[in-house]
């Protein structure tokens, strides 16, 4: 490991993801690929070492501040990854033909945040996936690592080039599709019946577009209070997920 070398800016563009969830599943990862780790000498004791083949070096609190945005809260540690191959749609359905694990498509939902959140809340709820639009979804990054706690590494995230297809797809391979929105005239609950699910979301505040709402299946709410015009969409996607693993 390399002593007093301070970090600097990075030409490559790869994701640095930090956080010590996040750095620990990336490195139990066999797909993920790392290129590079700066690490206290304090977080290094604590994962007990790392790979001799990555590059490390210690490095102070002030310098790994200069490699993550604003305050971003990186527990000592930051790595520069490969972004994780890419997942067929075709390959993530085909995984989920004898069971009934739900599905999560996400239309235009660009936070990194809260497409992490969804992530995590896959992950405990043993989703198959989510699915999402290329061009309109956040890259692997750090902030959505750190919201992932770790499910970025193991739940399967398939970007497609057109939603409407996919969900095409989603609908042969024998899944209902629900969208979830406030206009809907059943309540979740009511229409998840015995089926595999996928649960369709759209963006905050602009929700699905009509299109996609075309490609539904059904519409469906959840029952929440009319105090609350809405859910944040991590959270709706938490409650339909535990909805469907508690169904009877």
């Amino acid at each position: 490991m390399r002593r007093g070398h301070r970090p600097s800016q990075p030409v490559s563009g790869k994701p640095r993801f930090w956080g010590r969830h996040a750095v620990a599943s990336a490195l139990a990862n066999p797909e993920r690929t790392i290129r590079r780790i700066w690490v206290t000498r304090e977080a290094a004791a604590a994962f007990g070492g790392f790979p001799d083949h990555i590059p490390t070096s210690f490095a102070e609190v002030t310098d790994l501040a200069r490699l993550v945005p604003g305050d971003a809260p990186h527990q000592g540690i930051v790595i520069e990854v490969d972004p994780l191959d890419d997942i067929w749609l075709a390959d993530l359905l085909e995984r989920g033909e004898s069971n009934q694990r739900p599905l999560i498509v996400l239309d235009q939902v660009t936070d990194p945040h809260n497409v992490g959140a969804v992530l995590r809340s896959a992950a405990a709820f043993d989703a198959l996936g989510i699915v999402t639009q290329d061009r309109h979804a956040p890259p692997e990054g750090g902030a959505l690592a750190k919201a992932a706690s770790g499910a970025l590494e193991f739940v399967p995230w398939v970007r497609v080039v057109n939603l409407a297809r996919a969900l095409d797809e989603i609908g042969e391979a024998g899944f209902w599709r629900i969208g979830l929105t406030g206009a809907g005239k059943r309540t979740f609950n009511d229409a998840i019946g015995t089926a595999r699910v996928a649960v369709v979301l759209g963006a905050e505040g602009e929700g699905m577009r009509q299109n996609t709402e075309a490609h539904c299946d059904e519409l469906a709410r959840l029952p929440i209070s009319p105090r609350v015009e809405s859910l944040n969409i991590s959270n709706a996607a938490a409650i339909a997920l535990y909805a469907l693993a508690t169904r009877g």
